[in-house]
């Protein structure tokens, strides 16, 4: 395992994963949002976001979370391992309150600075509506590179998941 997507609906768990996964096996970790989002939340042009995110895929090892499908055709091909984080939405949904919450007004260690936290209801609706079109659109980006995929149904599969790893 030297190249890795975590990828999921917002709200599983995907930084955090990517967090303990990069701990467990020294891999780089890349974040999708920082990738993507520069300072007061202005989002990367494609071509902005792709030229970074070719840098990132054509190192020989690397961890990049964040499912952002419309750059899944350049991940996919390289990673060796996804792992799909495919979780209830109810507790996404629940996820991502507490981590507005928890971080109203300042940055995440896994977002770029300048851009605090903030309840956003377009970004509510698109985590409540995600198994309406957006789980149909990754399972089906991922699904010809099923023998590469992780699913992950659970913080506790997750987390046996990641025990297995430290196993000799």
């Amino acid at each position: 395992m030297q190249r890795v997507l975590i990828v999921g609906p917002c709200g599983a768990g995907k930084s955090t994963f990517g967090f303990a996964l990069a701990e467990a096996t020294g891999l780089p970790l890349f974040h999708m949002d920082k990738l993507n989002w520069k300072p007061g939340w202005i989002d990367s042009t494609d071509e902005e976001l792709r030229l970074r995110l070719r840098e990132v895929v054509a190192g020989d090892q690397w961890i990049i979370e964040g499912t952002y499908g419309g750059t899944l055709d350049e991940r996919l091909p390289r990673a060796d391992t996804v792992v799909y984080l495919d979780y209830p939405i109810p507790l996404c949904f629940w996820r991502v309150l507490k981590r507005i919450l928890a971080w109203r007004g300042r940055a995440r260690p896994d977002m770029t600075e300048g851009c605090p936290e903030r309840l956003d209801l377009g970004f509510l609706l698109y985590v409540a509506r995600w198994n309406h079109g957006s789980r149909q659109r990754l399972e089906g980006r991922i699904g010809p590179y099923r023998d590469k995929v992780v699913r992950l149904c659970s913080s506790r599969e997750a987390q046996c998941w990641l025990d297995s790893l430290a196993l000799p």
